[in-house]
């Protein structure tokens, strides 16, 4: 049996960013072969990493990256399971090759751009970390030529809010004041006749359920109805938003003015649709010294 040396045990460390005891405990089943214990780990590896993937990541970052010509942009989001982790400088990595990924391969999805390496380097991030790590969605936004539009994007300063927006006309400024509208309002679309058909069912169920229990006139009630169905719609299109910026101001008068109009726009926020689970820390202490 090999002497497994400190000297041995910090280079497997350095090597693969794992904690002194795992690395000791591989270099002793490998009897000192570092470069078997370093494939043992990555077998090993592969196989935490699934069963960590089971556990819900729903903390992390988006980021978005624009072409230089203005006219292609891509956002991504990468999911980690704590707060913590998502600030990382290891997960930073992570997500910007994941974002470089993205952009170069311009109609990649999730799953092709796993396989175009970026599975094995999220495997060894789990590894390394010791949490789930998932790139969840890209989308990207493109016109075929620079002078048919513009492209452009705004991430709010804690990277948890990212939006790209194409445009017919305008410039870059316009843009990106749109962007960080739809950041802080989230419209659900860009024009009132966009809003789906069944939303607006429901919303007409709900108002109507409310306005019959006033027992006004049922002409009252249909009116009570209608206005605030039409309240509901403006509010979520976003076209008929005041602006974030100057609520004296539409977002469709803002686009007038600069001579542009709204082809597109894509919203992510980090977890959203993501059912978290919420964890009390006590029981799950008490549980694990019952066990």
């Amino acid at each position: 049996m090999a002497t497994i040396t400190a000297g041995m045990v910090k280079e497997l460390r350095e090597r693969t960013g794992l904690g002194m005891m795992d690395c000791k405990k591989a270099l002793t089943e490998a009897d000192g072969n570092m470069e078997k214990a370093i494939e043992n780990l990555r077998k090993a590896s592969g196989i935490k990493a699934e069963k960590k993937s089971s556990r819900v990541a729903a903390e992390g970052i988006v980021l978005t990256k624009i072409a230089e010509d203005g006219n292609y942009g891509v956002v991504v989001e990468v999911n980690s399971e704590t707060d913590f982790v998502a600030r990382d400088d290891n997960f930073l990595e992570f997500a910007q090759k994941a974002l470089e990924l993205a952009f170069a391969k311009r109609d990649a999805d999730v799953e092709s751009l796993l396989g175009a390496g970026l599975e094995e380097a999220r495997q060894a991030l789990v590894q390394k970390i010791g949490e789930n790590i998932n790139l969840r969605r890209v989308e990207r936004l493109r016109f075929e030529d620079a002078n048919d539009g513009i492209v452009e994007s705004y991430v709010h300063s804690n990277k948890r809010i990212a939006v790209l927006i194409a445009l017919r006309g305008g410039d870059e400024d316009i843009a990106r004041d749109i962007a960080m509208h739809v950041a802080a309002i989230n419209p659900m679309v860009i024009r009132a006749e966009d809003v789906p058909e069944d939303v607006l069912a429901k919303e007409s169920e709900i108002y109507s359920a409310q306005a019959r229990k006033s027992g006004k006139p049922e002409e009252i009630v249909e009116k009570m109805i209608s206005g605030r169905l039409r309240k509901f719609v403006a509010e979520v299109s976003l076209l008929e938003q005041p602006f974030v910026k100057d609520p004296d101001c539409k977002v469709s008068d803002l686009l007038k003015e600069a001579g542009a109009d709204i082809v597109n726009f894509v919203r992510f926020e980090v977890g959203e649709g993501i059912e978290k689970v919420a964890v009390d820390f006590a029981q799950e202490v008490a549980a694990q010294v019952n066990a």
